[in-house]
């Protein structure tokens, strides 16, 4: 059973997500929270695995929500009970896409999006893997484009990364949005090959999840925008 705590300020929005989630089979709904405060008062109370956390709310908004109840997640010796965060924004250019993959989301939903995207999204974040709407993979790559433009020194490569040159290659493929079938294809490889590849990258660079991975590559140069 999948457990989810939805976060937004508009009653309308969370009791409405909340009664669509409530009624899939094997999903429940942990709770409703008003704000970024509540929202983390309620996952520490009920440690859901899914944290529907909208991006602009009063009193905490979603982006510091999201860093509280993530923070040391990334590491081995920080918390293991983390939920998975899922952004919702009504905005598919805002301009908290960037911190909320740095804070440790698991990816970014427009509320507009059709019913069964956002089940479907909840159990993709829930089995550990990650989800961006393409809009907001766009505005993610536009992001790394401005900034790769202003810092003209950056390093061609990470710096003395623990990755092997198949890692690399590996990373490199997640980073321009390839999912492990793909990467299998175009590497000539099992799938489940694919799969351990993945494991260790994460491993090795203590990244959560395939989101945290793509920045990774990005800020450590190993991926250049619009190559």
């Amino acid at each position: 059973m999948i457990s989810c705590l939805i976060a937004d300020d508009q009653a309308m929005v969370r009791e409405g997500f909340g009664a669509l989630l409530a009624a899939q089979p094997g999903i429940a709904v942990a709770g409703l929270a008003a704000d970024g405060a509540e929202a983390v008062r309620l996952a520490r109370q009920t440690r859901p695995d899914v944290v529907l956390m909208d991006v602009r709310m009063p009193v905490l908004d979603g982006l510091q929500a999201t860093r509280e109840l993530l923070s040391g997640a990334s590491d081995p010796s920080g918390p293991s009970d983390a939920p998975k965060v899922l952004m919702l924004t009504t905005f598919d250019l805002d301009e908290y896409v960037y911190e909320a993959l740095r804070a440790g989301a698991s990816g970014f939903l427009l509320k507009d999006a059709p019913a069964a995207e956002l089940v479907h999204a909840v159990r993709v974040v829930a089995a550990g893997d990650a989800l961006l709407a393409p809009s907001v993979t766009r505005r993610l790559i536009a992001d790394f484009t401005k900034r790769s433009r202003a810092r003209a020194t950056a390093p061609a490569g990470p710096p003395h990364s623990p990755l092997t040159p198949r890692e690399e290659e590996v990373l490199t493929l997640i980073a321009r949005g390839l999912s492990n079938a793909e990467i299998s294809d175009t590497l000539v490889i099992a799938e489940q090959t694919t799969k351990t590849h993945v494991g260790r990258i994460l491993m090795k660079l203590q990244l959560r999840d395939r989101a945290q991975a793509v920045v990774f590559a990005y800020e450590s140069g190993l991926v250049t925008p619009g190559e």
